[in-house]
């Protein structure tokens, strides 16, 4: 029997040290240290792990090797075939993350479902397979060749796989499987190393894709080593808010396709609802002649979309002026205010400014900043800006409007959804792009902003 010892390993990037450390020496990060027992006196199960198939074979010259493009395999759902580059990649394992509820094994099993043409092995090791079936009957779909496994025994899981030799395999979750050939909990560093090997190996070996549902600590990570990621071929992530009801997927890491994807997927009473349009449920819902209301034509990857953005100012009413924002960075809020108020003279130090993104959406785009002042000013001055109207631009310190990337497909998409002007920077360069129906309207700086929107 072999023996155990105790060692210390990095949460961040998984390194072993045989003491406890206050900082990691590998990746610095500080606090990430954390003790798992392991079995010492024979060969680590997870160094043979790393042979893949071929690994025996002699170097090749690169001009010699095979570059067709990879077997995909469809799932039947354009938003999930978009964001993985086409289709799931045989033999690849795909790590999907996100919070308790947010969606995960609704859409890990909706594929199955939804897919009856392929053999999928189903394994659950959070929920019983009554509890599946439950959630099967209300999401519907042709369940005649989705097999259910609950087990968290690796090595029973892999003994059912190779005797079914299904078309996919999805496992709920990786946190809970657990191998016999390292001595710790289910969840712990070790084991999710382990397991992540075990299922590796058997993809590259059979050809059979898996999908792995992970959990999130409560820094918005996924649970378990970095190496977990590095691992695994691609890495989607959800986001949204639980009591709302879009969510998004977005790729952090794909090995087969692009990682500038977005996904965005509608919770309703019978699983995850395709948006295949997402500027439709982040445009303007109410009437017309509302104050401290813009829209931005944003980006986010490679996919254009309009976003409503919302701004309340008020008199400060206990002195000190409030600055919240929700769905954008309130350290960028307080810039834009400063620039309005030294390049264009807007004394806004002494109200409060309130920024909401509409749809519960977390905006990064530099190109958000036109929407943001001019929905500020908006409220300000309560002038209600024209709802075909549309913004797209970056506001530097000194006032001036930067151009962002991509402007013809932000004109376009505003063109497409009806939109009659939109307000671009002078120096955006729009020579091959002459979309109908929409005019374009170049600004260089702030003031010359403020001058042709509120000149009436």
């Amino acid at each position: 029997m072999a023996k155990t010892k105790t060692v210390w390993f990095c949460k961040s990037c998984g390194n072993e040290s045989p003491k406890w450390m206050g900082r990691c020496p590998a990746c610095g990060e500080w606090n990430t240290m954390v003790e798992e027992t392991v079995a010492t006196g024979k060969a680590s199960p997870s160094s043979r792990l790393v042979q893949v198939p071929g690994a025996s074979r002699k170097p090749m010259h690169l001009s010699e090797i095979d570059s067709s493009q990879e077997s995909r395999i469809s799932l039947g759902n354009g938003e999930m075939d978009r964001i993985l580059g086409g289709g799931l990649v045989e033999g690849s394992l795909v790590l999907i993350g996100g919070e308790p509820g947010i969606g995960k094994s609704t859409l890990s099993l909706q594929i199955p479902l939804h897919c009856p043409h392929l053999k999928t092995l189903y394994v659950t090791g959070e929920e019983s397979a009554r509890q599946v079936k439950l959630r099967a009957a209300r999401i519907g779909g042709d369940d005649s060749d989705c097999l259910i496994y609950s087990e968290t025994l690796m090595e029973n899981i892999l003994e059912q796989a190779r005797e079914i030799m299904p078309d996919l395999m999805v496992v709920d979750s990786v946190q809970t499987m657990f191998s016999q050939n390292v001595e710790s909990s289910p969840g712990s560093i070790t084991q999710i190393k382990e397991t992540a090997a075990l299922l590796l190996r058997f993809a590259k070996e059979t050809g059979v894709p898996v999908i792995l549902i992970g959990h999130i600590t409560k820094e918005g990570s996924i649970a378990g080593p970095k190496i977990l990621e590095h691992i695994v071929d691609v890495v989607l992530q959800f986001e949204g808010e639980n009591r709302g009801t879009y969510r998004l997927l977005r790729s952090i890491k794909n090995r087969f396709g692009s990682t500038s994807e977005l996904a965005v997927f509608e919770m309703t009473g019978k699983g995850l609802r395709e948006v295949s349009n997402p500027s439709e449920m982040l445009i303007p819902m109410h009437e017309e002649g509302l104050s401290g209301v813009a829209v931005s034509a944003m980006l986010d990857g490679t996919r254009p979309f309009l976003i409503e953005v919302q701004s309340l100012v008020s008199s400060a009413a206990y002195g000190t002026p409030q600055r919240s924002a929700t769905g954008f960075d309130v350290r960028r809020l307080n810039m834009l205010l400063a620039v309005l108020e030294k390049r264009a003279g807007f004394k806004l130090s002494v109200k409060d400014v309130f920024l909401n993104m509409a749809g519960g959406l977390r905006v990064n785009d530099p190109a958000c900043d036109l929407a943001v002042i001019c929905a500020v000013l908006s409220s300000n001055f309560d002038y209600a800006i024209p709802s075909d109207t549309c913004f797209a631009g970056e506001v530097g310190l000194s006032g001036e409007i930067r151009p962002v990337a991509q402007t013809d497909r932000r004109v376009i998409e505003a063109a497409r959804l009806g939109f009659k002007k939109i307000y671009v920077s002078s120096y955006s360069s729009l020579d091959d792009v002459k979309p109908e129906g929409i005019e374009v309207v170049k600004v260089a700086d702030v003031p010359a902003l403020c001058r042709s929107l509120f000149r009436g």
